[in-house]
């Protein structure tokens, strides 16, 4: 009987898979029908070959994202390579004599500054997990709280936002939750309290990510958009942007959670999972030292990334510190590297190139060329990317978003190309709704604790709220800083 139960398990699983990998394949040509269909629709006889090839890669990249019929970073390269083929092939016959050039630029997205700032933040981000820093820090932090609990649940939500400015959302969220399950397994199956503490760690740390350039990588996207533009900005210009608007979210998505979870008790007492010790004393030296090492090296790339304007050093150039210092110690090993998220850094790349094509082909200009003739409202533009990037982060992924709405943006901003992209890039981190919306909602959601519906109300208040707060502010600041 046994036997045979376990016959048919293994049936259904492998026809599961079968109709996993058919289903890829229909959403697969599907995006291909839909790319081509938009491209013919709005294909227009001034256009040349290479602007078509443009339009026909950003509308399969977002027909791709959206129906994940490949992993995102593929989509990347899919149309890294694409672009690299098509504009060869283009210029082969245009401009014989010059075709690498018209494409060196795409090759060379995957070493913009971007790339080497995040690679930087990931390096330090994994430095921090190894030798256990986040944890110590966390601590010390979190013996502050006190024992009232809507106190205790401000002092965890703001110790992961500003965590996940520096290490990767994901990572920050494992770390926290990892730390809370002691209490959070203490209370009632169904508390609120535990709710309240795993949605606010998740929210905190995807809303703490607009605070820096490396807090999340469609912060990261604008900022590269805008500097091919001839706007520059910096790790202290962003965080004068950003890390206003991020507090302000998370006290706001604070206020939301408190006003529908905070228990009716007065105090509470919480338990925080014991920090494991070294097996000897010669040990535990070393680990002092490795910590000492990485708060080192995290300090001093942090304020020469905050001094930028003073010593003249590009952020970019400066995240080689980390990088180089980390593994010359001995701290960060071949092992780690190879576990770092390439895959992010692929998508990345992918997005920065199709940035750079709908730029260097033209096709920018040629529909500022049109949008110029009409009347397009600011607010109304700004207002409606900025729910537009929440909706589309919400169903995939951020990044993706972020790399396809925001060189749309440069093209219809052309007033004031700053602003939107701020918008677009900062929304793009206000998408809680649902458990898949973001890494740090599945690692809530992971812990059994939680039930799809309980991501539903935070994700409607920031959903709503964000956008709006953001246009708000972005507006402010850009034009008082």
């Amino acid at each position: 009987m046994a036997d045979s139960r376990t016959a048919s398990i293994k049936i259904l699983s492998d026809i599961q898979r079968v109709i996993d990998v058919q289903s890829k394949i229909i959403y697969f040509l599907l995006s291909i029908i839909f790319s081509f269909s938009l491209t013919y629709f709005l294909y227009e006889p001034v256009m040349n070959m290479a602007q078509v090839y443009v339009l026909f890669a950003l509308f399969l990249a977002i027909g791709l994202w959206i129906t994940e019929a490949i992993p995102p970073f593929a989509v990347g390269l899919l149309v890294f390579g694409f672009l690299i083929f098509a504009m060869n092939s283009y210029y082969s016959e245009v401009d014989p004599s010059n075709v690498q050039s018209h494409y060196a630029e795409y090759v060379n997205s995957w070493s913009s500054s971007v790339i080497w700032l995040l690679l930087g933040g990931f390096f330090m981000a994994e430095a921090m997990s190894k030798t256990k820093l986040d944890r110590t820090v966390f601590r010390l932090t979190v013996s502050n709280f006190g024992t009232i609990p809507k106190n205790i649940l401000l002092g965890l939500m703001l110790s992961t936002a500003i965590f996940s400015m520096i290490m990767s959302n994901t990572a920050t969220t494992a770390m926290m939750i990892a730390s809370v399950m002691p209490f959070i397994n203490s209370l009632d199956k169904d508390s609120p309290f535990s709710k309240a503490m795993l949605i606010g760690i998740a929210g905190a740390a995807s809303l703490g990510g607009m605070g820096t350039i490396i807090g999340s990588p469609p912060n990261a996207i604008a900022v590269e958009a805008l500097n091919n533009h001839g706007i520059d900005v910096g790790f202290l210009e962003w965080m004068m942007v950003g890390f206003p608007i991020a507090l302000l979210l998370v006290f706001l998505f604070w206020l939301a959670l408190t006003r529908k979870y905070i228990p009716k008790k007065k105090r509470m007492k919480i338990i925080l999972e014991e920090e494991e010790t070294a097996g000897s004393e010669e040990l535990h030296k070393i680990d002092k030292l490795k910590k000492r090492v990485v708060l080192g090296v995290l300090s001093l790339t942090l304020i020469l990334w905050l001094t930028e304007n003073l010593h003249g050093i590009p952020a970019s150039v400066i995240s080689l510190l980390p990088i180089i210092l980390l593994t010359m110690s001995g701290i960060i090993t071949g092992d780690d590297v190879r576990k770092l998220p390439w895959d992010t850094l692929m998508l990345v790349a992918g997005g920065l190139a199709l940035g750079l094509a709908i730029k260097e082909t033209g096709l920018a200009n040629f529909y500022i060329d049109k949008i110029e003739h009409g009347d397009l409202n600011i607010y109304v533009l700004l207002l409606g990317f900025g729910f537009l990037t929440m909706i589309f982060s919400n169903i995939m992924s951020n990044t993706a978003t972020a790399s396809v709405l925001i060189p749309i943006s440069i093209i219809l901003s052309y007033d004031n190309p700053i602003v939107l992209p701020l918008v677009i890039g900062l929304c793009a981190s206000t998408a809680l709704f649902l458990p898949i919306s973001t890494p740090p909602n599945a690692i809530a959601y992971s812990t059994g604790k939680l039930q799809q519906r309980d991501f539903s109300y935070g994700g409607i208040v920031i959903g709503i709220v964000g956008p709006i707060v953001i246009t708000g502010l972005v507006l402010i600041l850009v034009t008082f800083l």
